[in-house]
């Protein structure tokens, strides 16, 4: 028998992540999209809850609990508030989950503790790049082993750049190995140039575009070492983690425009009674329950280490898809207050439209 209900804990981590997000996260969604900043209080205040050192390895002071399913729960949670938002509170995971699971034993004992620390560090991560070729699985950025070190040329665009002092996890393609690995650039590097972004969706997450003209680290930076990372396998967890973020982006835009329809009168009733707007709630409903599903399929797949690279894919395509379909359909029900700043259906929408062009805001 197949269930879908969740276990004692992880309603009680939902519960508890709901209550965070109703109260700190979304009352400062808008002020943080017109400031183009994340609030620091409240990523100070999610990273008390552990919400990504719960997963990391209790070694090196994390919970020792990683879930792909329990993540994918509280991802949906955090996006529901405000997507932004919840990509600054999940950037630690960036950086943590691959040195947690491919790391040197070196790597991790430096970097894991500052992760799991009282105080918030973010993480970040260089992988999508510039160009309208772009396939994560073969980056353009190159690698070229020196001597004892390794020269990385390339650029980087849509990379999280929260202030923090932790080093970017950059993806280039690895000459020597002939297949793209991960490398720990340090962000004051001699060669590292950064150049802020402006960007239609997810205005309150700083991004920048990294130029790496000949940064040179050494071997040593290389994640994992001489045995290097899966990249495939971190691609996977990345796409997973951002259908649930999509997922909580659609419900948000779904709920908000059901209760509108609820609300707002024509003609003497309820517009929700009319045919038209409730026809489309009804398929915005459908779409959002069938993206969480394949995205619960994914987080699944993984936890039972299997590969999931099919699940993972359909769940971030048909998340992505719904989250603008979603977002879009909030306007149309809103009207003419869809349209202005003043409600949040404009926002989702622009978020929506954002999320299209990442492979990770976090990793489950």
């Amino acid at each position: 028998m197949i269930g879908f209900d969740p276990t004692d804990e992880q309603a009680l981590i939902v519960e508890t992540v709901r209550g965070f997000v109703e109260n700190e996260v979304r009352p400062r969604s808008r002020e943080c999209d017109e400031a183009g900043a994340l609030a620091k209080d409240v990523l100070s205040q999610a990273h008390e809850l552990g919400l990504v050192a719960n997963g990391l390895p209790e070694e090196h002071g994390g919970g020792g609990q990683r879930n792909a399913v329990t993540s994918c729960l509280i991802i949906e949670e955090l996006a529901w508030g405000d997507l932004a938002l919840a990509a600054g509170i999940l950037s630690p995971s960036l950086l943590g989950v691959p040195i947690a699971d491919f790391g040197t034993e070196a790597q991790q004992k430096e970097l894991l503790p500052s992760l799991c620390s009282d105080a918030f560090e973010p993480g970040c991560l260089a992988l999508v790049e510039p160009r309208f070729d772009f396939d994560a699985a073969e980056p353009q950025t190159s690698a070229r082993k020196d001597g004892d070190e390794y020269v990385l040329v390339g650029e980087k665009c849509l990379v999280p750049w929260l202030d923090g002092s932790g080093p970017a996890l950059v993806v280039a393609s690895d000459e020597a190995a002939g297949s793209p690995q991960l490398f720990l650039v340090p962000r004051a590097a001699e060669g590292l140039s950064v150049k802020p972004e402006a960007n239609l969706g997810l205005a309150g997450l700083p991004t920048v575009e990294l130029s790496l003209d000949g940064v040179r680290i050494n071997e040593a930076a290389k994640l994992g070492g001489a045995s290097g990372a899966d990249l495939s396998q971190l691609i996977d967890r990345g796409r997973t983690a951002a259908a649930a973020a999509a997922v909580g982006l659609a419900r948000a835009s779904f709920e908000l425009s059901r209760d509108y329809a609820k609300e707002r009168e024509a003609f003497g009733v309820p517009i929700a009674t009319k045919q038209a707007i409730a026809f489309k709630l009804a398929d915005m409903a459908i779409e959002i329950d069938a993206a969480r599903l394949l995205t619960w399929e994914a987080a699944f797949t993984l936890d039972q280490g299997q590969k999931a690279t099919r699940e993972a894919r359909l769940a971030f395509d048909k998340a992505r898809r719904t989250a603008i379909q979603a977002s879009d359909g909030a306007v149309q029900v809103l009207g003419g207050h869809g349209y202005i700043r003043d409600y949040l259906p404009e926002m989702h929408l622009r978020n929506a439209a954002g999320l299209q062009s990442y492979e990770a805001l976090g990793f489950v």
